[in-house]
Parts: structure tokens; sequence; C-alpha cells
């Protein structure tokens, strides 16, 4: 039964991935990408993996192609036809592939008892890891104590691609005019369903996100997946009530903030370890007892990595959702209102509602 399973979830995670590939409609190629991190999640699952599985969901089916929506309502719906750029990608595509199955040749097998990982490193965290950590969650103890250099650049990295964002779009923004009335984006709170039944999940969604944020410990969860509820939970109330709404909440600058502060306070919590006398991000420097310290650190890191993260993708939203509401700002002032019926090919340019078809399309 569990081997049917996995054919079934491999072999619709092949036909999701080839329908990406193929279909030049970017809506559905969004839609379909966030059931490819369901499908991924459903695999994860049947593997043990309950910890990836929960990130996958949150990130792959649920914030990504969120941010994928906005994205498009700046970029248009259809993609361009590039039969060179095409030809590139399938070339790379076909390198790549063909190198990462030539590494694999070397590879011990799947699940092999005799593999290094098998025979030296998986005992030891699975034999020690309760008496040097003190945390039943063996993912969580490797992920922020054992590998806490990896996990520190993986938070660098994420604040270092929100930067990446911010001057990207912060640099291409258009000057703010004045328009009479609502924008696009913010008519979208009229909705009275939308805005009860936001009103209704906003708070179980931060309440759910605060026990995954210091439940990972003892169950799957930690800062990463907390990190992104938190900023579903934000883009909902910013998609529902608008962007000026959500901003009183979490200001942009306050956001910006936060950014760096969950990176400080990882760093920080390393640099406390050298000042008592130990190695970067050693846990144990920080209370007189070993396993109390790493319970300290852990959770201060994980405080860390949920803040850094709930930040940029608040951030990134943001930037977004203003790029919208400015784009549409512009053509209001112009006297060009944006269509929502069918858009003729050559006055696709005028028509940017939030999930507009574009017929000229994204380049």
């Amino acid at each position: 039964m569990d081997l049917l399973l996995d054919i079934a979830l491999l072999a619709l995670l092949l036909v999701t991935a080839v329908s990406i590939a193929w279909i030049k409609d970017l809506f559905a190629a969004a839609m379909l990408a966030g059931i490819y991190g369901l499908l991924s999640a459903g695999f994860f699952m049947t593997m043990g993996a309950v910890d990836v599985a929960f990130t996958e969901a949150a990130v792959g089916a649920g914030i990504s192609p969120l941010l994928i929506l906005l994205t498009l309502a700046l970029c248009g719906r259809y993609q361009r036809a590039d039969r060179d750029r095409a030809r590139l990608a399938v070339a790379l595509v076909v390198t790549v592939g063909a190198l990462l199955i030539t590494a694999t040749v070397d590879m011990p097998s799947f699940g092999d008892a005799n593999a290094p990982a098998q025979a030296h490193v998986a005992p030891h965290y699975i034999e020690d890891s309760q008496e040097e950590i003190g945390i039943p969650n063996i993912v969580t103890s490797v992920l922020a104590s054992y590998r806490g250099f990896d996990t520190f650049g993986e938070v660098v990295v994420i604040f270092t691609a929100g930067l990446g964002v911010l001057s990207l779009l912060m640099g291409s923004a258009p000057a703010p005019q004045q328009a009479p009335g609502q924008s696009l984006v913010e008519q979208q709170s009229r909705d009275i369903v939308l805005r009860v039944v936001a009103k209704v999940l906003i708070a179980p969604i931060m309440l759910y996100a605060l026990y995954v944020q210091f439940h990972g410990e003892y169950g799957p969860g930690g800062g990463f997946q907390a990190g992104v509820i938190f900023a579903v939970g934000f883009i909902l109330y910013g998609l529902v009530f608008g962007l000026d709404a959500v901003r009183k909440v979490a200001s942009h600058g306050l956001v910006q903030l936060l950014s760096a502060v969950g990176v400080l306070v990882f760093g920080c919590t390393g640099l406390l370890s050298l000042a008592n006398g130990k190695n970067f991000l050693d846990y144990s420097a920080l209370a007189g007892d070993a396993v109390t310290g790493q319970h300290i650190g852990i959770i201060a890191i994980e405080l860390g990595v949920g803040i850094t993260v709930a930040a940029v993708m608040i951030m990134i939203s943001y930037l977004f959702t203003a790029q919208l509401r400015d784009r549409e700002t512009e053509l209001s002032a112009k006297g060009t209102q944006p269509t929502t019926g069918n858009t003729p090919k050559g006055q696709a340019s005028v028509a940017l509602s939030s999930l507009q078809t574009q017929e000229q399309g994204a380049g």
C-alpha cells in the first residue's frame, strides 16, 4: 500500500512539474506550483519527514503561490513565446540534469544501512541528542544546535534576499501620485464575507504561529514555519483590509528593522557563547548547566529565525502591493481605468487589475 501511494504521489509530481513547464498561462502555473508544494508535503509525510513536510506545506503550498500572484499582477498573466530562450532553458535543464544523474552514481543507495551518514552521523544524533541537547525533537536539535552554523547562514540568505527585493522594487518604484477614490487594491476590502472571515481567522492563525514557534522543541515546527505562518496572517489582513490598514499595525520601517533584528538575535546568541569562553553558537555556555544552556540558546535562535522570516515575507508583500497600487494610481491619474472584461491584445497594457489578463504578457 505504501509503495502504491509513493508511486501515485511521484506520478502526480511529475505530471504537475511537466504542466508547469509546458503551460503559458502564468496564473495557472502559479496554481500548479501550489499543488506541487502540497503534493511534495504529502510525499515527505509518507517518508516520515514531518518537519520538512510542514515547511513545504507552509512555504511551497502557502506563501510562495501568493507572492507569485502578486508578481503576476505587475508583469502580466501570459508568457510571450521566445523559442531561443526556450531552447536555452531546455539545454540548461538537460545539462544540469545529466550532471546530477552522474553525481548520484557515486552515492550510496537510498536507505542503505551501511552508508556513512547512517553508520556515523545519524546514530550519534539518535543516541546522544537527548543527553546532549535535552529536547525530544531530534530535527530541531540538529538544525538549531548541531548544524547551527548552516542555519545561521540560511537566515542570512533570507535577509539578503529581502534586501535584494527591496533594492530592486524601491529603485524602480514610480513617484507616488494622488488620485481620487480608492485603488483596486483597497477596494478588495468591500467584500463583507472576506472581512468577516478574515477577522475570524487572523487571531487563530497568529495563535497557531506562536504554538509552532515555541513548540518546535517537542514536535514539528520552529522558527521557519512559524515565521511563514505569521506572515500569512499579516498578508491576509492586507489583502482584505488594504495596504494602509496593515501598515498601521506594522509599518514598513518596522518590518525592515525586524528583518535585521532576527539576524542580530541569532548572531548575538553565538557571540554570547564566545564571550563565555565557548565556541560560536555553543549554547552550553549560556547557563551553568549545559542542557539548560542548550534550551535557552535554541529558544533564542529560533525566535530570531521566526522574526527574520516573517519580516522578510511581509516586507516583500508590502513592496509588491505598493507597486501595484502605485501603478493603478498612475493609470487613474491619466484617466485610464483598469478594465475587468475582455481586453483586446493591443490595449492590454492599460488593464492592471490584480489578476487581470495581460495579453501582451510577461517578458
